[in-house]
């Protein structure tokens, strides 16, 4: 995979954010509910995910990070509000102050040209995948369980931080992100997926007619905007939003034309026939924090 690589400094340090391409087919979303930072995409989205984190984690370069900022941003499934930009960082690697965050959000979107392009290499994600596939398929009685050890890492943390959405970990929490969001779909209920991300401060969610929804939700909220007769609080515009836009799926879901899959883009494997322990549909969420 290729990525792009910018030299930027922050709050006084030399820092190397990497980035997606133009023209790439991934978007994401973001939302605050419950307290709960939400990034929000499709399959495609979370495989994309999962190996941005699992190669994160093996980066050796202090101050780097990896940037999802627009175009690859889409407003919220839910109420079509703007969604932050988000930054995956290596605790153990990188430090990343509030005056860092605010500087590189006033920087946004990097316009200039990147400093030169890198090929992402995340050898040992497919193996370890297919291992905790088999893992959870086995027995319980013949499971075997690692001994636990205390680790000395920074505790992982999900955050708002100066506008952007902040994923922080150390290398072998990045790659257990990395893991259960490349398996998102495994066990899909409704075409709706999650995965905690230091519950209960993050969490990443996938819906199989994720673009579907983005597009309802934005006529939804344009419909209401042009009704209202004037400037509504946000915790009651949001959830008619909300509605608006659960009535126009129900509506045109049938007939709005089919996304089509990037070539390679494999439907998720069919889960096993138990269920996920704690496994619940979708809940409404609410406005954006």
């Amino acid at each position: 995979m290729k990525l792009h690589r910018h030299q930027l400094r922050l709050d006084g340090r030399a820092c190397t954010a990497i980035t997606l391409r133009p023209g790439g087919y991934a978007r994401f979303s973001t939302n605050n509910y419950h307290e709960t930072w939400h990034v929000l995409s499709d399959w495609h989205g979370a495989r994309l995910l999962g190996r941005l984190l699992w190669g994160l984690a093996y980066q050796r370069i202090p101050g780097t990070f990896v940037l999802i900022d627009r175009p690859f941003l889409a407003p919220n499934p839910f109420d079509a509000a703007p969604s932050d930009p988000i930054v995956l960082l290596p605790s153990t690697l990188t430090t990343f102050s509030a005056a860092a965050a605010r500087a590189l959000r006033r920087t946004l979107p990097l316009g200039r040209r990147p400093e030169g392009t890198v090929r992402w290499h995340t050898p040992g994600l497919d193996s370890a995948v297919a291992d905790n596939r088999a893992w959870q398929a086995a027995p319980l009685g013949s499971r075997q369980w690692p001994a636990w050890e205390p680790d000395p890492s920074p505790r992982p943390w999900v955050d708002r931080i100066g506008g952007l959405i902040v994923i922080a970990a150390a290398p072998a929490t990045l790659r257990e992100h990395a893991v259960r969001i490349h398996r998102l779909g495994d066990y899909s209920h409704d075409g709706m997926d999650y995965t905690d991300l230091t519950w209960p401060h993050g969490e990443v969610q996938v819906f199989s007619d994720y673009r579907h929804r983005v597009r309802a939700a934005v006529a939804a909220r344009r419909e209401i905007l042009t009704e209202q007769p004037g400037p509504t609080p946000p915790d009651e515009l949001n959830p008619t939003i909300w509605d608006r836009g659960s009535s126009i799926r129900d509506r045109q879901l049938d007939h709005l034309p089919r996304v089509r899959e990037p070539e390679g883009v494999a439907p998720p494997p069919p889960a096993p026939a138990e269920s996920r322990p704690g496994f619940s549909a979708s809940s409404r969420p609410s406005a954006v924090g």
